[in-house]
């Protein structure tokens, strides 16, 4: 979440016309995140999440988002709502961008989880993977392993602004992923960005998931290695392998692995890696200017990739593999 458009006071009066939510009270900016404009918004009917959507996000996939979101609210998944304007629209227009309004969830994100944390994500995202298995509409996964190279090129110049050799090391990396990246894994609909600040809890019980703004169609178990880069991990960047059992654990007892499923976590997580330390490169390289937004260090998820990089066993992440009972 991010703060990059102003919006006039005008503008918001005449646009929370559209709905049912009463007077406006407050308007906020969320300075976190690298994605969205985003505001903490109060109205006579309570407190939302105001969306402006910027740049890098396509219009044409907003439907997808706010229909995923609504789709797992009602099958149990404690998640952001869409809030529909008086047209039945979830999705509007506001300082020429698509906008949307949804619920509030109580709780906090917190800055170092427990095991005891990551193995309630483990377990959420599994229930998320079950619930979203019927799912409609589909998306492509826009920051996949074939996009990682285009990316990569548009940081290859001052990449080593960063690191020296850095651009090497990604190049020969991608060689790896493009000849190892597994074809016949589980596919399904993931959140692909369940990071520490979009996991709320409440007294150490997890309370919600936002942030659906990366959501696709792609391998599930994917969707898992993302969450051990994202959860296992100190703050000096060494890897928890109590954490990593514990979220595996979790994992794995609402959504067992499949064999093949296990046996690919160290490539699965090596490309996840790949996928932020790429992102992060290219955001650190190109802050906007004005941006309310502190950019991620990439070094974090390079360190990480070096990690991954010495890992030949999915055992070294902390669970042994035992095959799912038959039904």
């Amino acid at each position: 979440m991010a703060v990059y458009t102003d919006i006039r006071d005008d503008q918001l009066r005449d646009y929370l016309q559209l709905y049912d939510l009463g007077g406006l009270h407050s308007l906020k900016g969320i300075a976190e995140g690298v994605e969205n404009s985003n505001f903490m918004l109060a109205t006579d009917a309570g407190q939302f999440i105001l969306t402006l959507y910027e740049k890098r996000v396509n219009p044409a996939d907003l439907p997808f988002f706010l229909g995923l979101m609504d789709y797992l609210a009602a099958r149990g998944i404690n998640c952001p709502r869409p809030v529909a304007m008086r047209s039945g629209e979830m999705l509007g227009t506001l300082a020429h961008k698509p906008a949307a309004i949804v619920t509030w969830l109580d709780g906090v994100s917190v800055r170092r989880p427990t095991a005891g944390h990551c193995r309630q994500v483990g377990e959420v995202l599994a229930k998320m993977h079950l619930a979203a298995a019927d799912f409609p509409v589909h998306r492509t996964n826009a920051l996949t392993l074939e996009n990682w190279r285009p990316l990569a090129m548009r940081s290859a110049e001052r990449a080593h602004e960063v690191e020296p050799g850095l651009a090497q090391l990604i190049a020969t990396e991608l060689d790896f992923l493009e000849a190892n990246w597994p074809a016949t894994l589980p596919r399904g609909v993931i959140h692909a960005d369940l990071f520490r600040d979009n996991v709320f809890f409440l007294k150490d019980k997890l309370s919600g998931v936002i942030d659906f703004y990366f959501a696709c169609n792609d391998i599930i178990a994917y969707d898992l290695s993302i969450c051990l880069n994202a959860w296992c991990f100190e703050h000096n960047w060494e890897f928890n392998v109590t954490k990593a059992r514990a979220l595996l654990q979790g994992y794995s007892a609402i959504r067992p692995l499949g064999a093949a499923e296990y046996a690919a976590l160290p490539v699965l997580a090596r490309g996840s890696a790949m996928r932020f330390l790429l992102t992060r490169l290219y955001d650190w390289l190109n802050v906007p200017p004005g941006a309310l937004v502190v950019p991620h260090d990439p070094r974090e998820y390079l360190a990480k990739l070096r990690f991954h990089q010495g890992i030949r066993e999915a055992s070294a992440y902390g669970l042994d593999y035992h095959p799912p009972e038959a039904a």
